[in-house]
């Protein structure tokens, strides 16, 4: 068809473009929105303020890329004799600097004032360290008032409502600390401390990435982030901060003494007992964890006696020989005393 012969042909040409360019547009905004690690799905004020950020840009780009498509189409379908006005001053002047000029103007200050009020240290926030090692995260609670110091691995705990300001830095090389539901990212330098200041504004269960290449292993390097009821975190710093159990049944005994024989103590600290390894993470409670591997599995017997078992094949590269001497029996003594270490 002869679109010149059709007079509504061209206005429907540029809105079916231009709803074709909406909705792809609106397709890619919708994209992750919403779960445990999307910046979409802000839990916290300064998310919160990324992410409008984030919705006022794309907006003025989109309407950047709507008016300059609208009138490259315009240009080549257009009639010569309708087209005549593309070439004149006021259109180069309106629509080629004062449109893109106001628009650019009025994001950048937003921009400049959201990353001024974006992780402001505060008074009172509670304080948490955490080092990137190749491919996991070591993380401590130091002691503050009459609470006692404590570390973990791979799982970040905080209360709801509270301050956070989490102290990073690396062992190895350079990565990078990233919780998308609750702010932006900060660089983990070997040798520098960065920090990092957020607020988790509901409670639930988060997952943190590393978002910088940092090795073979860097796309599973993950922790969970649990954001808790501050009566609930107290009840779980209080737990954290005492020393491992004694095993309840023979069972688990055993798996104790396959832990001390096998020279995982070398490695790994278990507060209570004579494993006060620091190279690995410390596994005083790491039954209570919801994940192992940095966020890869779940934490149970059957995962934690496959790790055990068969760590350079599961995931390989990391720092952990496998075990593959252990016959089952014992692995699964192994992985019960391990799973009750809460």
């Amino acid at each position: 068809m002869d679109l010149e012969a059709t007079p509504h042909g061209l206005p429907g040409r540029l809105r079916t473009a231009t709803a074709r360019a909406a909705a792809f547009a609106c397709a890619l905004s919708l994209t992750g929105c919403s779960g445990v690690q999307s910046a979409l799905d802000p839990a916290g004020g300064d998310a919160l303020r990324i992410y409008w950020l984030t919705v006022i840009m794309t907006v003025g780009g989109i309407l950047i890329f709507l008016l300059v498509t609208g009138l490259l189409l315009y240009a080549i379908f257009a009639p010569p004799e309708r087209r005549a006005w593309l070439g004149s001053r006021k259109t180069i002047v309106y629509g080629g600097l004062a449109f893109p000029i106001v628009v650019l103007s009025c994001l950048l200050p937003y921009g400049l004032i959201v990353m001024r009020d974006t992780d402001v240290p505060v008074a009172g926030a509670l304080p948490v360290e955490v080092v990137g090692e190749q491919y996991w995260w070591r993380v401590k609670y130091p002691a503050e008032q009459e609470r006692a110091e404590f570390s973990t691995a791979n799982e970040l705990v905080v209360p709801v409502g509270r301050p956070v300001t989490v102290s990073v830095t690396a062992a190895d090389v350079i990565h990078s600390f990233w919780i998308p539901n609750f702010g932006g990212k900060i660089d983990m330098i070997p040798g520098r401390i960065n920090r990092l200041t957020f607020t988790a504004e509901r409670p639930g269960i988060y997952r943190g990435v590393c978002a910088e290449f940092c090795g073979d292993q860097h796309a599973r390097m993950a922790f969970d982030v649990v954001a808790l009821e501050p009566a609930a975190f107290e009840t779980w710093r209080a737990g954290q901060a005492r020393p491992a159990q004694d095993p309840a049944i023979p069972f688990l005994a055993r798996g104790r003494e396959l832990f001390r024989a096998g020279g995982c103590g070398s490695c790994h600290v278990v507060r209570g007992t004579e494993a006060n390894g620091q190279f690995g993470p410390d596994l005083t409670h790491v039954g209570s964890r919801r994940t192992i591997g940095a966020g890869q599995f779940p934490n149970n017997v059957g995962t934690l006696a496959g790790w055990i078992a068969n760590t350079q094949h599961i995931k390989p590269g990391v720092r952990m020989p496998s075990y593959g001497s252990f016959t089952g029996e014992d692995l699964r003594a192994l992985g019960g005393y391990l799973e009750s270490l809460r």
